[in-house]
């Protein structure tokens, strides 16, 4: 595997398992990086709170920091580090007021209660996040600490629709949920994880697009020098796939996509599937570190 200046990754499941886990082994893997210049961009759709307990600061020193960014809450917030602590870089923060952010709450209740009516489907909402809501497909299910996509959540949730007469699928949710965007004049960007269908304004590849540009316009690093890792790149179903794919972008089509997932089903084209989890970006980590 070639040598890269700038990785991208996600973090739940891909670098750490679960957002309790402790930090330790993934920043020994990343500080002969930060220490070699490379750039290391954690992508997430959670917000910095639940990275590495909300103080992944303390793992490295000022100057790998230096080298350290966070993509972070579905293209909202875009983080980099001074004096040792995070701060928000230009344009890490999506562009809305709070009239949007209450219609994306009214559009993901209006898709819960078509749920609800017209198929006896129960759903739950988590509103507490900066520009999207979470929609519980399965909220019968928990996924305790470990809070990305499990193995067998696709079947039972393609059970599940069938069983509710929910036909079209999880496209069909999708492109409900557009529709009902359009009545609050919104272009609404659904994603899903088999669990959770996401709706908000932006995305993870708002967080890349925004970092890559930063990389190489700041540290002149070429599309091509950067892999983009992680577990979430699976295919619900046809045409729909996890959120991790969302950092293959116009931008970033350059770089080098990989899927530690061992969850079996269709990629995006142009993404290798590794498997082996956490310990396996791990590897990685550490391979690229010897370089």
């Amino acid at each position: 595997m070639k040598t890269y200046k700038a990785i991208f990754f996600d973090w739940d499941g891909t670098a750490v398992l679960s957002r309790t886990a402790p930090a330790d082994t993934a920043a020994a893997a990343m500080r002969p990086l930060l220490d070699r210049g490379v750039k290391l961009a954690v992508i997430s759709g959670t917000t910095i709170e639940n990275i590495a307990g909300g103080h992944i600061e303390e793992y490295f020193s000022e100057k790998q920091l230096g080298n350290l960014f966070l993509g972070l809450g579905r293209g909202a917030y875009n983080y980099g580090f001074e004096s040792g602590k995070p701060c928000l870089l230009n344009g890490g923060t999506a562009a809305w007021d709070d009239e949007t952010l209450l219609n994306i709450h009214r559009i993901c209740f209006d898709i819960h209660l078509e749920l609800k009516q017209s198929y006896h489907f129960d759903t739950d909402i988590v509103f507490s996040r900066p520009n999207y809501c979470k929609i519980d497909l399965m909220p019968e299910s928990g996924r305790g600490d470990q809070l990305f996509m499990q193995a067998d959540e696709l079947l039972r949730l393609r059970d599940k629709l069938e069983r509710h007469g929910i036909k079209g699928g999880l496209k069909g949710l999708t492109d409900f949920s557009v529709s009902v965007g359009k009545r609050y004049h919104i272009d609404v960007t659904p994603t899903c994880d088999a669990k959770y269908l996401e709706v908000g304004i932006t995305s993870k590849s708002d967080n890349v697009d925004m970092i890559l540009d930063k990389f190489c316009t700041e540290n002149d690093i070429r599309p091509e020098e950067c892999a983009y890792w992680g577990d979430e790149y699976v295919g619900i179903e046809e045409g729909i796939f996890g959120s991790d794919s969302f950092m293959h972008t116009e931008k970033t089509a350059g770089g080098d996509f990989f899927d530690v997932s061992e969850v079996k089903g269709e990629r995006p084209e142009g993404v290798t599937v590794l498997g082996g989890g956490v310990e396996r970006f791990l590897r990685f980590l550490r391979e690229q570190g010897q370089r």
